[in-house]
């Protein structure tokens, strides 16, 4: 079986990609959450939307081929952490009924 070095930079762009997609998806919903004038929802989404500016500021080279391919000691705890930040929004959101 042959590997083709090119098929995996690929996959890493798509899997940043994806990312940077799933985030911005929760950070949309939480914003529609904050637009219903609750306090917690205008909490939420300012929370939602610094994780997800930090998300793009570090994965946007990564997802669009220019950056480096592999993560920097900054990159993925940064990363980890906006996912795991917006994980637990969008369980606040589906649990507050909000699609």
């Amino acid at each position: 079986m042959t590997t083709d070095p090119g098929l995996q930079p690929e996959r890493t762009r798509l899997a940043w990609r994806r990312t940077l997609l799933a985030l911005t998806v929760v950070t949309v919903l939480t914003v529609r959450l904050a637009l219903t004038g609750d306090a917690i929802g205008a909490v939420l989404a300012g929370v939602a939307i610094s994780g997800w500016a930090a998300a793009l500021a570090l994965c946007w080279g990564r997802a669009v081929g220019s950056g480096p391919m592999r993560g920097t000691s900054r990159t993925m705890p940064v990363v980890a952490l906006a996912a795991l930040g917006q994980a637990a929004v969008g369980v606040l959101l589906t649990a507050r009924g909000l699609w």
